[in-house]
């Protein structure tokens, strides 16, 4: 398997050799510019990372100044055009077919060699079905609906009376709504089994499930989820697996939402960009599923989901809403409102080592779950970036090493979340 420093090292060698202007004809001396390229752009202020996600490249992940792309060599001159700082760092085709083993594969169904630690889609099932059946009292197994390709989407509640709808605050969990970000799966389910195998033996963890009901919907892109590694070979894949119209594939869950979806040009309406909002709100199964989960906890007309996260990768960030606008007091926020999310977005962060910012600090977004769940339900709630900071390619595949101790690390803020749900 490759470490990370293989793989900087790689990326690094690869912008030695590719570090020339976008566009400049190719010599004997020099390669050409790869059709999709591994970008870090400088872009300091909010109003530039909005401008860099607007552009149409395929955004990474960003923190500080430093907004990390996919982008073909058109798209980079147009930032640099715009008097962006751009680098070339690599040919993203070739980074991933070098962090899948650079032809050496795995089992197709399965994860590349190396990375057999992460779990499939049906190692994902098994596993919650298992789990269900170890704990029958505490757990009750459904699905909150099918994905584009008819996968079942997995909810787990675990709770002490899991069987009854008890008078309870309620925490909803969610991970993998981006295809190619799987850690985030393993935090599902590492939540899954710390809340099951922990309860009895462990205080802290016995107290949490007796007191709360706890939904946690690990996969919310199954069907992106299996593409992403399909032929035992990562593929970069973001979107759903939904065709389009113009013959290209997906739409951008995490842009598809219905809350002020498409208001504010934090999503594209081009059906081939990786921030595709789709060609209406909720246009996705996937979406309308988990729109009908939160609409169906409203009983007696009182919402009784009191908090919630949605893991995404990476940056190691905690935001919260909202993404529309830089705004803190606007129209579905209130002052108090708002220092409320603040305040305990920041405890979770001094808990974790992560940074807590608004998620329009980043850059503005429409149409994403955690607007949706603040603006149409008024769930507290937040994203999770997880690790790494930064990394290319890395940052999307980390090796499977890196499971336990990133999915524990982030047990503390998870526990700041419920105990001030309600």
């Amino acid at each position: 398997m490759l470490t990370k420093r293989r793989v900087l090292a790689a990326a690094t060698g690869m912008a030695a050799a590719l570090a020339l202007v976008a566009g400049q004809p190719a010599t004997a001396q020099q390669p050409t510019v790869p059709d999709q390229g591994f970008y870090q752009v400088h872009a300091d202020t909010a109003a530039a990372r909005t401008s860099v996600a607007r552009s149409g490249v395929d955004v990474l992940g960003a923190r500080g100044d430093t907004v990390e792309v996919v982008a073909s060599p058109a798209q980079a001159g147009r930032l640099r055009d715009a008097g962006l700082a751009v680098t070339l760092r690599g040919d993203w085709r070739a980074m991933l077919a070098e962090r899948s083993g650079g032809g050496s594969r795995s089992a197709g169904a399965d994860f590349p060699a190396g990375d057999e630690g992460y779990h499939t889609y049906d190692e994902m099932v098994a596993t919650l079905r298992a789990t269900a059946a170890a704990h029958p009292d505490i757990t009750a197994l459904s699905s909150i609906g099918r994905s584009y390709e008819g996968r079942d989407i997995p909810i787990i509640k675990i709770s002490d009376d899991a069987a009854t709808d008890e008078d309870e605050p309620e925490v909803l969990f969610t991970c993998n709504i981006h295809a190619r970000e799987h850690l985030t799966a393993e935090m599902c389910l590492h939540l899954v089994d710390r809340f099951t195998s922990g309860y009895g033996s462990d205080p802290t963890v016995t107290d949490l499930v007796d007191s709360r009901e706890i939904y946690v919907v690990p996969i919310v892109n199954p069907d992106g989820a299996v593409y992403d590694i399909s032929g035992g070979q990562y593929q970069g894949w973001r979107k759903n697996r939904q065709p389009n119209p113009d013959g290209t594939v997906g739409t951008d869950l995490n842009r598809n939402f219905s809350y002020l979806w498409g208001c504010c040009d934090g999503s594209s309406t081009s059906p081939a960009a990786e921030d595709y909002r789709g060609p209406s709100a909720a246009s996705a199964p996937e979406v309308r599923a988990v729109q009908a989960f939160a609409d169906s906890r409203v009983v007696g007309g009182v919402q009784q989901l009191k908090a919630h996260i949605d893991f995404h990768s990476f940056a190691e960030l905690v935001l919260w809403p909202f993404g529309h606008t830089h705004d803190t007091v606007t129209d579905g926020m209130t002052q108090e409102e708002y220092d409320r999310l603040k305040s305990i977005g920041e405890q979770m962060a001094a808990s974790n080592g992560y940074t807590a910012e608004q998620s329009s600090t980043l850059y503005i977004t429409d149409g994403d779950m955690n607007d949706y769940m603040w603006g149409a339900h008024k769930v507290p709630t937040y994203c999770f970036e997880m690790y790494p900071s930064e990394g290319g390619i890395d940052g999307f595949y980390p090796p499977d090493e890196d499971i336990a101790p990133q999915t524990t690390r982030d047990d503390g803020a998870v526990d700041i979340l419920l105990r001030n749900a309600g």
